[in-house]
């Protein structure tokens, strides 16, 4: 391995992204289709329902889908363009391998599946089983998800198994895990418009996840209060009750001076404490001395404003807290979700009507696709593959010895790492992109220039996959049949629309042919995707996410099914703990103790400023699908420096200035977007792009202890005006950032 094989203009022209747009006129057949599919969004975690209208075997349009309960019928900018990806000349229609000096050629199936299959013997055999890793991703359906979980611990038999939901949900999951026992949203979103009081942390709700929006809205229509916490004036914030603008990295703080409040006040719920709960105590020993005006000094965030939120929270009868990725991106990830966590329980408020706690999925299918078993520590079923019990029993499953199922291996950063250690030398991914996604991508880089063997499957060549040896044409969402689950915890039906195109292969087809060719095809033999669902079912149950008692048929008639469901007579469970039993080894809903900590860097005389980062509306994750359709680029087409004009001023910086934003990691250059609705200390960049406009080019890799989640949300940096003011002819190449 070495670097890209030819430079990266060569393989923009090649293999783009370049921009897709919808003819004038409309494609052709929109009018009258062959057929219109009910499936869903290939985007974020709503799982949108959508109609999809195929002609001649492609998508050339869709169409609402108003039946569908959670959205009925609404889309975002995204979900409306996301039919476009289908015709898409940036398409992968063959497999395709790596030539020094010309680029990427097209070569055969039987080459390309040779080549990968005799180099991932040739390094197994030479430096051992886990040499070898695998990263994927959770836009995939629960059945591939399922499928990458066991073809990586069966056919590679390699520990070294993550996915880029450790960048999302994982802080998330540990938090609800200590807590509850359980990893899911405890409502179903219908549950949010009759709450009273709604805390919405970190989570930029109106531009990330519109159609959520919508339960919001209809939540303020009855006169419910809303709180945002956001370091941004982010557009939910704007008609808040109460906007708490955070100081990045100082979340727990704030939390734990809200719950002494209610502490101090006797806004608790004593039955819900003393009968259905442990560790009241020690969780509020850890935060007796934080005062509001200790605080406020922490926060940034005026004490006034912080009991006015504490109270509207204490007294209210219904609520309703939603958090995201800006309080899980953090070295201390999983104590903010804990000390929100913490709010609702010692207010009682869960496991009654309108009464939730849920993390808000980023990904498509970032809640299934965590649950059964792509993750370096998890078997299905959200099994722990250290419990013998566990191992067990999904090895009888997979028709295994316990003893030849790998043990716990590391997770995505730690696989950078270990390449750069010479303890990993080849890799496969598929759905992933860390190159963007992941911090310190100069880092990632140069892991990947050591790599000895790498294979992609994909249907975009992303930027990660330039670096690759093989790239196997993979399939879009539509191409296949499979389910995912909601952020809600409602398991839906994805719906093969069209089969892909040219040469690709469905992504299952290439999995179980890799199986087949390292000699377990006895153990990878589906009649099609249902068997491998069939299969998860029993895999999951009695697991704590158990869907035993889903089938396909079950979520087709219901639009969906509410995990965990057991037995195919069980209704599903839209709402969790109404029977107050929770899924700890005592049966009580956990408090944990969460004292503030710094993050893992902090300002000072080099680096003065906090950067943080997040998405923008017409964006998705690392761009791989989104800077490839025109109106999306053309709503969004580069990422911008916001800086407040206290700081711009202070920096003599005008509005759209390149700003050179420098950290201990590298540097990029970004047009200025002097805004009011940011922290005066704090500036923000979004992290869609690659190459010279990465936000992660900048973001350290401090990783949370527990859930390994990178510090995304808060880094130390230094801001210098170039002097120039960005020319409006260079924003049509933005999204390609060579």
């Amino acid at each position: 391995m070495a670097k890209l094989p030819v430079s990266t203009e060569k393989i923009i022209q090649d293999f783009g992204p370049h921009l897709n747009y919808t003819p004038k006129e409309g494609y052709e057949g929109r009018d009258e289709p062959d057929k219109t599919v009910k499936t869903h969004c290939c985007f974020c975690g709503m799982q949108c329902g959508i109609q999809l209208s195929v002609k001649d075997n492609k998508v050339v349009g869709f169409e609402p889908w108003m039946e569908f309960p959670f959205n009925e019928g609404r889309l975002c900018p995204k979900g409306v363009q996301r039919y476009m990806q289908n015709n898409h000349p940036d398409r992968l229609l063959h497999p395709i391998k790596r030539v020094e000096g010309k680029g990427f050629e097209k070569t055969t199936w039987d080459e390309a599946m040779d080549k990968t299959v005799s180099e991932i013997k040739r390094i197994q055999e030479k430096y051992g089983k886990h040499a070898f890793s695998m990263l994927s991703g959770v836009s995939l359906t629960n059945e591939k998800s399922y499928l990458v979980g066991k073809f990586a611990r069966v056919a590679l038999k390699t520990r070294n198994l993550d996915y880029n939901g450790r960048l999302c949900m994982v802080s998330a999951g540990a938090g609800n895990k200590k807590a509850f026992g359980l990893d899911r949203a405890s409502n179903n979103y219908s549950d949010l418009e009759y709450a009273e009081v709604i805390i919405v942390a970190g989570a930029n709700v109106s531009e990330t996840f519109p159609t959520l929006t919508h339960w919001i809205w209809k939540a303020r229509d009855r006169g419910a209060k809303l709180i945002v916490v956001d370091p941004r004036v982010i557009p939910l914030a704007r008609t808040a009750d109460i906007h708490l603008d955070v100081r990045p990295g100082t979340d727990s703080a704030l939390y734990g001076a809200m719950l002494k409040y209610l502490v101090d006040h006797d806004m608790l719920d004593h039955d819900f404490i003393d009968n259905y709960t442990s560790g009241f105590q020690e969780t509020i020993d850890a935060v007796k001395e934080y005062t509001l005006e200790w605080a406020e000094e922490v926060t940034g965030i005026s004490k006034e404003k912080i009991k006015a939120a504490a109270e509207l929270w204490g007294k209210a009868k219904t609520s309703f807290l939603l958090h995201a990725r800006g309080i899980e991106h953090h070295s201390k990830g999983v104590d903010n979700v804990i000390g929100c966590i913490n709010l609702v329980l010692a207010t009682g408020r869960i496991g009654k009507p309108y009464c939730g706690y849920g993390t808000i999925t980023g990904q498509g299918n970032g809640q299934g696709g965590r649950e059964h078993g792509h993750k370096c520590d998890q078997l299905p079923g959200n099994r722990d593959i250290e419990n013998m019990e566990h191992r067990k029993y999904i090895a009888d499953v997979w028709k295994i010895k316990e003893e030849d199922m790998p043990h716990k291996g590391i997770t995505a950063y730690e696989i950078i790492e270990a390449i750069h250690s010479g303890e990993i030398k080849g890799l496969i991914s598929i759905c992933f992109n860390p190159l963007v996604s992941l911090p310190n991508n100069n880092y990632v880089r140069s892991a990947l220039e050591k790599l000895e063997f790498y294979v992609a499957i994909d249907f975009f060549l992303n930027e990660t996959a330039r670096h690759a040896d093989i790239v196997l044409a993979g399939s879009l969402q539509e191409e296949e049949e499979g389910t995912t689950t909601s952020a809600e915890g409602r398991v839906i039906r994805i719906r093969q629309a069209v089969t892909p195109p040219g040469e690709a292969r469905t992504d299952t087809s290439i999995l179980l042919e890799l199986a087949k060719r390292l000699g377990e095809e006895e153990r990878f033999t589906y009649a099609n995707s249902e068997a491998i669902f069939n299969e998860l079912r029993v895999a999951s149950k009695g697991g704590t996410a158990d869907y035993n008692g889903i089938t396909y048929k079950k979520v087709e008639d219901n639009m969906g099914v509410f995990w965990p469901c057991p037995t195919e007579d069980h209704p599903g469970t839209p709402r969790l703990w109404e029977d107050k039993k929770f899924a700890t080894p005592d049966g009580k809903a956990h408090f944990n103790p969460a004292p503030y900590k710094l993050p893992g860097e902090i300002t000072d005389e080099e680096y003065p400023i906090i950067l943080t980062t997040g998405r923008v509306v017409s964006q998705y994750l690392s761009g791989t699908q989104t800077r490839r359709i025109g109106k999306l680029v053309d709503q969004f087409p580069e990422p911008l420096l916001e800086i407040h004009p206290e700081m711009a001023r202070k920096y003599n910086i005008q509005q759209r200035e390149l700003v050179k934003v420098s950290t201990r990691r590298g540097e990029g250059i970004f047009p200025a977007n002097i805004v009011e609705t940011i922290r005066k200390d704090t500036v923000f960049v979004p992290y869609h792009w690659p190459g010279k406009k990465s936000a992660n080019q900048l973001t350290p890799g401090t990783l949370d202890p527990i859930s390994k989640i990178p510090e995304f949300k808060v880094c130390a940096c230094k801001l210098e005006p170039l002097g120039e003011i960005e020319n409006s002819s260079d924003k049509p190449n933005a999204y390609a950032s060579v």
